[in-house]
């Protein structure tokens, strides 16, 4: 039995409150879908058996270039950070697993499989740091990492990826994420091509290191740290890399790493029509990378994206397993309370995705009747869905109405009393 850090007994009783409604609600929703020739028990069976895994940096106060405000009763270290993500799976049922990333949350393994296990939490994909130097580190990575110049700072950073694979094993991991800052602030600064043959040739050492039920997920972004170049800017070359590399790897789509108005789940569609598609870091922009709470700034896209995966997953693609992780940095909102709502709308789209009317939408795309088509999506996004992620949320045990049933337990003030208080810092996304 995993240990509770908010009382079963008040979560029940929230849920008494919201329960009568809760039920009209779900009756009434499922009587217009059934109109549409659509199951509601289906729909909800399946919105129960998603899962999202939430990242263990998403839980500490984010920043900006600018400087960092820290929240009270922030985590002093990683085992805090299990007990606030374990708040999170505990309310809303969607979030069984937790993604590490070292050196941030380096510990003894077995100290991090019992803390997960007592807490009825697993983990999810690793994460490493090449982007950002550790105390003690011999070589910097002011001017790149994998794709360095010098072949110790190479070495040395292939060898921090293994590492990662090392304790991923330990606690259950099957899959390790790199995102590297490469790239250059000056036209000249970097041989393009150059730079890229080292970053492949490095990639292909921690490749070797994978277990062979493992997967290997490598991640694009256009700009930044790196605002000239980036080594691995766009889907395109992270395509190549995963063709390159061999089958275990793949390529992670984080829906803040592309250029504004980009197309993105186009780009979903096409990895997974090359079986190239690895998974997701959810989360939401503006102007560029914002790390915002996913679904905040636009909804119809995540819709969209989970329009692509619903139609590949009803299609029977191949191997199709994609992972799917959040990746925020919230700067003014309870970090917890930011990741429930996330999951919540992560959910909110893959349940729009299912009760699209997929014959009519095939018949308006083969009719080329572009405006029916593109009202047959609308209707399903239009769907208030969430007496289905209410009544999955009830009967896997957790919150009707997660967000106020946290706030009810004051969770927050009772680690700010035993958690010290963070001092304000400098400028860091982390």
């Amino acid at each position: 039995m995993a240990e509770f850090r908010i009382a079963p007994d008040l979560v029940a009783a929230e849920n008494d409150k919201r329960a009568a409604a809760l039920k009209s609600d779900y009756e009434a929703l499922g009587a217009t879908l059934a109109r549409r020739g659509v199951d509601i028990e289906a729909v909800t069976k399946k919105v129960s058996e998603f899962f999202v895994a939430v990242p263990s940096w998403g839980v500490g106060t984010g920043g900006t270039r600018f400087a960092r405000f820290p929240g009270t009763g922030e985590p002093r270290g990683i085992f805090d950070k299990l007990d606030d993500c374990a708040v999170i799976q505990q309310l809303t049922r969607a979030t069984p697993r937790v993604s590490l990333h070292v050196p941030w949350d380096k510990a003894d393994p077995r100290e991090l499989k019992a803390k997960g296990e007592a807490l009825g939490l697993g983990f999810d994909a690793m994460n490493s740091n090449t982007f950002s130097d550790a105390p003690g580190q011999a070589h910097s990575y002011k001017f790149g990492s994998l794709s360095h110049v010098d072949a110790a700072t190479r070495a040395q950073a292939v060898e921090h990826n293994i590492e990662c694979i090392e304790i991923g094993e330990a606690i259950g991991s099957k899959a390790l994420t790199v995102w590297i800052g490469d790239g250059s602030n000056f036209p000249g600064q970097t041989n393009f091509t150059k730079a890229f043959e080292r970053y492949l040739a490095a990639m292909a050492d921690i490749y070797k290191a994978l277990p062979d039920d493992w997967r290997l997920f490598s991640e694009h972004k256009m700009y930044e740290p790196a605002f000239y170049s980036t080594v691995v800017q766009d889907w395109g070359t992270n395509y190549l890399i995963a063709q390159t590399l061999g089958p275990k790897a793949h390529c992670l789509v984080d829906l803040g790493h592309h250029a504004p108005n980009t197309n993105i789940e186009m780009i979903v569609a096409r990895l997974i029509q090359f079986g190239k598609l690895g998974g997701f870091h959810f989360n939401d922009s503006k102007y560029g990378d914002d790390d915002l709470d996913a679904g905040a700034i636009e909804p119809y896209r995540l819709f969209l994206v989970f329009n692509e995966l619903v139609d590949a997953e009803r299609r029977g693609v191949n191997d199709f397993n994609p992972a799917h992780m959040i990746d925020q940095s919230h700067n003014v909102t309870d970090p917890i309370e930011s990741l429930i709502s996330s999951a919540n709308e992560i959910r909110r789209a893959y349940a729009q995705a299912l009760i699209v009317d997929r014959n009519a939408l095939g018949d308006y795309q083969e009719a080329n009747d572009a405006l029916m088509a593109s009202e047959t999506l609308k209707r399903a996004y239009r769907a208030d869905v969430e007496p289905i992620l209410a009544e999955a949320r009830r009967r896997a045990g957790g919150a009707i109405d997660p967000v106020a049933t946290y706030r009810q337990s004051g969770y927050r003030r009772k680690v700010a009393a035993e958690r010290p208080a963070s001092v304000a810092g400098s400028g860091g996304i982390i």
